[in-house]
């Protein structure tokens, strides 16, 4: 079958990024389609070094750098994308992919990171983070996002099948389409992360320092635990705003490198994770280091993390983001320790290989192709 694979945007090689490259593994002939593509010539190997169609967005102005600013044109930029020529459409959606329009004879399968956080549920907290929640600025912002959602729910119609990275999207997309979706799990490179080494005194946490990750409230919990040590890495809008919270017993280092950050996965007591977040990768590659973890309890967290009261734990779970039962998770982390094994929490990331990610998707697109 003719396949075109339509994803959002491509600025950066983020998760989205690469998952992408894993559907390309599965669809090697497919064609691919984005609103914009700005990905270094250098670094397109997960591309498989293909060419990419774009939408006039490309070429309008700072759409490199600002493109965010053109979230209202992207549901018109990508209904112009013509696909008519292909039997198999495939989205890989986090925003306007998965209204890409497709015929009757068409088949179209949507893989949906997320509904639109900041159109659906979270639009009171983006439009406060972003500081869009005043004056006529906030009004406009309101406006084009109540539009944004009636055609985000429009476009729901033409998906003939949803996939969902968890269950927790796959709830998300019943609430906000009223669609059924098949869950299918990304997958993580394992294989890059993998334990060495004894474990040393110290806590970590890695993220994009960005406010709903919520790293702020980790490092106010260990000015309350002085006695515990703590190393943040990432960068990101927060960085000074997370650095000049820091305590003694708290090291913000920034950005660094993959070698870097496997180091510190692989020596960590425990990685905290405070987000709420769609799936989650950082806490699978730190179990994948032997390494347990310490997160929110609600979320994709809750799929990749394996609780106390499982029979192999790997991890352990804060119900509320707050100082207080972050400081009190982390003593009962201490004392059930001897529950949380190197062997643990390898084993349980291994679920979640590329190889059983293409197994279980290529399964999936054969299947609703011939039903």
């Amino acid at each position: 079958m003719k396949t075109a694979i339509v994803c959002d945007w491509l600025v950066t090689i983020g998760g989205a990024e690469k998952f992408l490259g894993h559907l390309l593994q599965c669809y090697p002939n497919a064609d691919i389609f984005a609103v914009i593509d700005f990905i270094d010539p250098d670094k397109r190997g997960f591309l498989l070094n293909k060419p990419v169609k774009t939408t006039f967005i490309q070429k309008l102005p700072f759409a490199k750098t600002r493109y965010r600013s053109y979230l209202p044109l992207m549901p018109i930029a990508i209904e112009q994308v013509d696909v008519s020529s292909y039997d198999l459409i495939i989205s890989s959606s986090h925003a306007v992919a998965k209204g890409i329009m497709t015929g009757p004879e068409q088949v179209h399968i949507s893989y949906v990171h997320s509904p639109m956080r900041y159109a659906w549920d979270l639009q009171h907290q983006y439009l406060h983070e972003t500081g869009l929640d005043k004056k006529l600025s906030g009004m406009i912002a309101r406006y084009c996002l109540h539009k944004l959602r009636l055609w985000d729910l429009r476009s729901a119609t033409g998906v003939d099948y949803f996939v969902a990275n968890s269950n927790f999207i796959a709830r998300r997309i019943e609430k906000t389409y009223r669609r059924q979706a098949e869950v299918i799990y990304p997958p993580v490179e394992i294989t890059q992360f993998f334990p060495s080494g004894k474990k040393e005194n110290f806590y970590l946490t890695a993220s994009r320092l960005v406010p709903y990750k919520r790293l702020d409230l980790i490092v106010d919990s260990f000015a309350s635990m002085p006695d515990k040590k703590l190393i943040v890495i990432g960068d990101g809008p927060d960085f000074e705003k997370i650095k000049s919270k820091a305590g003694p017993n708290v090291d913000v280092l920034g950005y660094q490198p993959n070698e870097v950050l496997l180091s510190y996965m692989q020596r960590a007591k425990a990685f905290l994770f405070a987000a709420q977040e769609d799936f989650g990768l950082l806490p699978l590659e730190a179990q994948a280091c032997g390494t347990p973890v310490i997160a929110y309890g609600k979320g994709g967290a809750l799929e990749t993390v394996r609780g106390l009261n499982h029979a192999r734990p790997t991890g352990i779970f804060f119900s509320t983001q707050t100082i207080e039962a972050i400081c009190q998770t982390v003593m009962m982390f201490e004392a059930n320790q001897p529950h949380f094994t190197v062997e643990n929490c390898v084993q349980n990331a291994a679920r979640f290989t590329p190889e059983q990610f293409h197994k279980a998707f290529k399964t999936f697109v054969t299947t609703k192709i011939n039903s």
